[in-house]
This record gives C-alpha cells, sequence and structure tokens, in this order.
C-alpha cells in the first residue's frame, strides 16, 4: 500500500495542509511500482529533500497500457459518446478549480516557482484548457464527401487508443491538461508520465480523477525517470500514439524509440531560441516591459523565452538603460513570498548548466552587463543575467540555455536581421515590435517559427495552435489544430447502387 505525504504550509501566499498519495495510478487506484522504487523530491529554494515518491519502471508501464487498453475497449472510447465525455472533464475542471490553491502550492514548493504564478497562470490555465476541450468532446467530426450518385463517402475521426504522455516540470499542471484534456475528448485513453523532478501536483490530479466519475484505466499517471518509465511509454507496442514536451535531444530518442517499436505516431513539442526583434519605431516602454516578460517569466525556464532580444541601432542604448532597470529591479527569493517574480531554477542540474553557459558566454567575450551570479548559498538562485556585445557564433546564443540569461544584440537593417532571427536550428516562437503594421506584419511572415507575436511576447491563447517549425518539433498543441493529434481518419465508402 503506497504511503502519503503530508504537507503543512504557513506562508505569506497560502496557508493549509496538502495531503496525497505517493504511489503510483493505476487502473484508477494507487500502487507500489513492481520493482520497488524511489525518487527524491527536492525544494529548489532550499535544496532539500521534501519526500521521495514511488518510482515506476518498464514493468509499471506494461501494466498501465494494459489497464488503459482494456478501459479503451470497454468503457471509454467510442462506447462513451462526446457528450458524457465533455461532462466528465467539466466535472473534473471544476474539481481542479476547488483545490487549485493546493495544486499552486505543490508546485511552487517543487518547482520553485512563485506560488502566484502557479496560481493565477499555470494552474488557471491547467483549467482554462480542460473546459476548452470539454466543449469539444462532442464536436469531433468527419466530412461527407461528394463522389457519385451510387455512392455514399464520408469520413469518421476515430480515437487512436492508448496515448502516451511525457511531460515537462517548467509548467507542470498546465503541461499535464494540455495533453490529457484533448486525448480525452476524442476518446483516447492515457498513460501519462510527469517530471519526476515535479510530480506532487500530479499525484493530487490523481486523487480527482474517479471522483470525476472516470472509469478505471482511463487515466493512468506513472511516475518515474526518463530513461527508464519514459523510454518504456515510446517503446510499448500498446501504445500506438506518443506526445512529449521538453528538450530536442529526448525529442529525437521517443522518435526513435517509438519507429522502432510499432511506428507509433508523435507529436513533439521541443526547445526553442526565440528571436525578440525591437525596431526604432516601437513604443520604447511597452517594448522593454515584454522584453522583461519574454525572458525572466517563469526564471526563464520557457521554451519560448525570447532570449535573443535584436534592437535597432537608434534605440540600443535607450533600450538596454531601461531594460537593465527593470531586470535589475526583478525581485528574486521565497516562491511563497507575495511579492517574488523570480524563484528558484528547479533543480541543482539545471542551476550549474545555466552557470555553465554563464561561464561560456563569458570565455567567448561577450559581457555581463547585469548579473551573471548566484543569490545566497541556499537553493538555486540566479541572478537575472544580460549580456551584451554576443557574436552569432556564441553558444549563449546558439543554444537553448532554459534561465534567466538574455542576450542582447544591436542591428542596422530589417533583411539583416530576420536573417540573423532565422540563423538557428530552432522555430518555435518571435516577438516583432514596432508600430508600423506593414513591416510587423512582413517580418512576422519572414520569420521561421511556429509563432509570431507582434508587440508581445509569451502571450498564448488557448483557442490558437502552439508548436514549432524545424528542430522546435512536429505537431501542435492547444486550439482545434491539437484534435489532429488524436484521432485516426477512416475513410467510408457505401455501395448504393454500383454493380459488378
Amino acid at each position: 500500500m503506497p504511503s502519503t505525504f503530508t504537507k503543512t504550509f504557513d506562508t505569506p501566499a497560502y496557508k493549509g495542509t496538502v495531503t496525497i498519495p505517493l504511489g503510483l495510478y493505476i487502473n484508477g487506484e494507487f500502487v507500489d511500482p513492481v520493482e520497488g522504487g524511489i525518487i527524491d523530491v527536492v525544494n529548489p529554494a532550499t535544496g532539500k529533500v521534501v519526500t521521495s515518491i514511488a518510482a515506476g519502471t518498464k514493468a509499471d508501464i506494461d501494466i498501465a497500457a494494459k489497464a488503459a487498453k482494456e478501459a479503451y475497449k470497454t468503457s471509454w472510447g467510442l462506447k462513451v459518446p462526446g457528450t458524457q465525455r465533455g461532462k466528465l472533464m467539466s466535472k473534473l475542471a471544476v474539481l481542479m478549480e476547488e483545490h487549485i490553491a493546493e495544486f499552486a502550492a505543490l508546485d511552487a514548493l517543487a518547482n520553485g516557482k512563485a506560488y502566484n504564478t502557479a496560481y493565477g497562470k499555470d494552474n488557471k490555465g491547467a483549467i482554462a484548457v480542460m473546459e476548452y476541450y470539454a466543449g469539444w468532446a462532442d464536436k469531433i467530426s468527419g466530412k461527407t464527401i461528394e463522389t457519385n450518385e451510387k455512392k455514399l463517402a464520408y469520413t469518421r475521426h476515430e480515437p487512436i487508443g492508448v496515448v502516451g504522455q511525457i511531460i515537462p516540470w517548467n509548467v507542470p499542471m498546465f503541461s499535464l491538461s494540455l495533453k490529457i484534456a484533448p486525448a480525452l475528448a476524442t476518446g483516447n485513453t492515457i498513460v501519462l508520465k510527469p517530471s519526476e523532478l515535479t510530480p506532487l501536483s500530479a499525484l493530487l490530479f490523481c486523487t480527482l480523477i474517479e471522483q470525476a466519475g472516470f472509469p478505471p484505466g482511463v487515466i493512468n499517471i506513472v511516475n518515474g525517470y526518463g530513461s527508464t518509465a519514459g523510454q518504456a511509454i515510446s517503446e510499448h507496442p500498446l501504445i500506438e500514439k506518443v506526445a512529449f514536451t521538453g528538450s530536442t535531444l529526448t525529442g529525437r530518442k521517443i522518435m526513435e524509440a517509438a519507429a522502432k517499436s510499432n511506428l507509433k505516431s508523435v507529436t513533439l513539442e521541443l526547445g526553442g531560441k526565440s528571436p525578440n526583434i525591437i525596431f526604432d519605431d516601437a513604443d520604447l516602454e511597452q517594448a522593454v516591459k515584454w522584453a522583461i516578460h519574454g525572458i525572466y517569466f517563469n526564471h526563464g525556464q520557457n521554451c519560448s523565452a525570447g532570449s535573443r532580444i535584436f534592437v535597432q541601432e537608434g534605440i540600443y542604448d535607450k533600450f538596454l538603460d531601461q531594460f537593465t532597470e527593470q531586470a535589475r529591479a526583478i525581485k528574486v527569493g521565497d516562491p511563497f513570498s507575495p511579492d517574488t517574480y523570480q524563484g528558484p531554477q528547479v533543480s541543482k542540474t539545471q542551476f550549474e548548466r545555466i552557470m555553465g553557459y554563464i561561464t561560456s558566454g563569458q570565455n567567448d567575450g561577450a559581457t555581463v552587463h547585469l548579473g551573471g551570479k548566484q543569490i545566497g548559498q541556499e537553493g538555486y538562485f540566479i541572478e537575472p543575467t544580460i549580456f551584451t556585445e554576443c557574436q552569432p557564433n556564441m553558444k549563449i546564443v546558439r543554444e537553448e540555455i532554459f534561465g534567466p540569461v538574455a542576450c542582447v544584440i544591436r542591428f542596422k537593417t530589417e533583411d539583416e536581421v530576420i536573417e540573423q532571427a532565422n540563423d538557428t536550428s530552432y522555430g518555435l516562437a518571435a516577438s516583432v515590435f514596432t508600430k508600423d503594421i506593414d513591416r510587423a506584419i512582413r517580418v512576422a511572415h519572414a520569420l521561421e517559427a511556429g509563432t509570431a507575436w507582434i508587440n508581445c511576447s509569451n502571450q498564448a491563447e488557448i483557442s490558437m495552435p502552439f508548436g514549432g517549425f524545424k528542430q522546435s518539433g512536429i505537431g501542435r498543441d492547444l486550439s482545434e489544430y491539437a484534435l489532429e493529434n488524436y484521432t485516426n481518419v477512416k475513410a467510408v465508402h457505401v455501395n448504393i447502387g454500383l454493380r459488378l
């Protein structure tokens, strides 16, 4: 019988007690892992272990996949009308709303993000995504296609079956809802692996699934390491589709495993090195504020972070002065302090990785204009950092840092900056700031990115697709487009008069 974890919070942002089971959630119940392993969960604000969760492996993924397959055949899929699926999802969204403060507290504890961000952005967003796709559940439809008078031809959009999902640590509950909701709406059953760094809110979510009325086996959540549980999801023959959000390196491994097993379909939302282009005629005050949000939101741990900030030479000095002033004013500290904007980085590994990039930038000749150091001796806090004098071949310009590190780069002409912005293996997002609407649209269309923001940054909408070009991914999350990831199209030909 799995143990439980109880945490009493007595902080300025949240006061309350949360209790969660620590086992694997398979076939409607919490169970111990077959091999009995555990994973320590660390509070990145202190570097100390909070609790230990059950660690699933290949054997547990196998059990979960079989449970999901049985549920798909007997109590979900096409056996449950879309209207009923939508009602259950709506009920789940209501339960998530009732526990939103607990979700936010657990994410702030394990991830280190500001509680107010976890509450107002991540978890509010997770609930909205669940509600959005609940509305889509009874609107999955095909087409009647005209051929000739002696044939009825139409298409059906059918659920794939058992789908595997692997989610990241940077927005735990939002990522969970982002993957689960469209899969449920289209009638699939699920085997999901949360990040081993931030599993606590997913475990709380598991306690709501039965309350919402979902049959056992429809949603299975198995914590574990990527190299074991994640690999098993990618390889399992009963899992016919895998969706992943995370690094491009891991995305390559998942594609390889999916191809070598049962050639399961794959959607990937991967890394980014997003350009933020600010022209001379931009509203400077707004451009600075959006640039701060674009790179430092969520501690820079954001796949669409505007980490390459290109500023036209006419306003470069003014922009840098104001950008530096606002970056210096960012409140870095305790995630449960009401005025904290930036907490610690998620883990020691991530902290050391970011500090390694800062050292690399210095060694390559870039100037640390601001920050670049650890804050304090406890936890994984890093100063908001600005590099200037950056060259295109530097690692800090070419590789995803995933931390609070901005490269501010001067440019002269529109053609020059488009070429520099597109000189990357990534293509997730981009931003353009200008008052010239012709230029704004022209440049946005020229940028090789799945999302282009004009006069804003990091502003996703549930009703708009999100995904990347090039090595930033395959497929789209959010909006109606995400439903395509979770259905197979069947063409049906009905003979109503053809004779041989």
